[in-house]
């Protein structure tokens, strides 16, 4: 049993906490048998850590466990896995621009994953799709994703080459999803939480579409993004 935090093994958990080294190392830590047992469908290699002597993994102390934990109830397993490898793009792709919340994030994910949305891009400057919160959000679905973060000026300049058809979502002067007449190839871009779409990516639209609501001005995004996911997939 591993006992002392000056271990290399545990030393290396701990890193993996902060983006930094899981963007060097293309690791990242999942945390819990739910989510363990989804990484080991889909076929994921796992360096297994357990604080539970009839489990499988490396034995580490109670509370080591406790200090590695990143929720109020510690789990008793975690696992270092590798981070999901990017391939070709669906037909059915949605953009994420400087979405902060890790829990929204996760929630389209998982939603994206329902939906038939397999490819999710991210600008660079999206929270980070290995965040804890962001990972327990997504319960799992994460695996089976494409995930990539790239500059989107550029990546929606390539899809509109490409065919695809560009819809964004904002709150006024845009047309109720319901109405649009949605093509095979599909962008469905959300923007921040706050502030929405940037400015310098808004001409790439080809519609501009939104969800009515009644007696509120908008939706959480990650509702937002469910209800146009949803209506898009109906085209399908």
């Amino acid at each position: 049993m591993i006992n002392s935090r000056d271990n290399k093994q545990i030393k290396w958990l701990f890193k993996l906490q902060k983006k930094k080294y899981r963007d060097a190392s293309k690791t990242f830590l999942i945390y819990g048998d739910q989510i363990i047992n989804e990484a080991k469908k889909a076929g994921c290699e796992l360096e297994l850590y357990t604080s539970n002597p009839n489990k499988e993994g490396t034995l580490i102390s109670d509370t080591l466990m406790k200090e590695l934990s990143l929720t109020q109830t510690p789990f008793d397993t975690l696992a270092i896995t590798k981070q999901v490898e990017t391939h070709s793009f669906s037909n059915r792709i949605l953009m994420l621009d400087k979405i902060q919340d890790p829990g929204n994030l996760g929630t389209l994910i998982r939603t994206a994953a329902g939906f038939g949305f397999k490819t999710v891009i991210s600008s660079m400057n999206t929270v980070d799709y290995y965040n804890d919160k962001t990972i327990r959000a997504t319960q799992g679905t994460l695996f089976n994703m494409n995930l990539v973060n790239l500059n989107l000026a550029d990546i929606l300049e390539k899809l509109k080459e490409d065919d695809y058809q560009i819809l964004m979502s904002v709150v006024k002067g845009a047309e109720n999803i319901k109405d649009v007449i949605i093509k095979d190839k599909v962008v469905l871009v959300l923007g921040n939480e706050g502030s929405g779409i940037s400015k310098n990516i808004l001409h790439y639209a080809d519609k501009l579409v939104t969800v009515e609501t009644k007696g509120i001005e908008s939706l959480n995004v990650s509702i937002a993004g469910g209800i146009l996911m949803y209506e898009v997939s109906k085209h399908d």
